[in-house]
């Protein structure tokens, strides 16, 4: 599996973007698929996360604002991000775990998100 990160760009603060994250392989293949994100100086921190089955989990700083969905039908998982904020300004990561123990994790090679009036 690969995966292709887009979406990113500059917006103001309380705007909104849309990630999208397009996996070149299978999702059947993937057990989890999450977005991480790394600020400038900061460790890479897990924002919002969706497994096989569907259940979602969020960083506490992304509830209520940040939404996570897939589109299986287009190998593809989204990003919804409103409301944003200057401290979400980072470059954002897909990632995935693949659904067998042997296979490595796959990074997306990452988009940046700027908020910034």
């Amino acid at each position: 599996v690969q995966l292709q990160a887009s979406g990113g760009g500059l917006v103001q603060p309380g705007g909104s973007l849309r990630l999208s994250c397009a996996a070149s392989g299978s999702f059947s293949q993937i057990n989890v698929l999450d977005w991480y994100r790394q600020a400038p100086g900061k460790q890479r921190e897990l924002v919002a996360a969706i497994t096989k089955g569907g259940s979602t989990n969020y960083a506490d700083s992304a509830k209520g604002r940040f939404t996570i969905s897939r589109d299986i039908a287009k190998n593809t998982v989204y990003l919804q991000m409103n409301s944003l904020k200057s401290e979400d300004t980072a470059v954002y990561y897909c990632h995935a775990e693949s659904i067998f123990a042997w296979a490595p994790e796959v990074w997306g090679q990452g988009t940046q998100v700027t908020v910034s009036s």
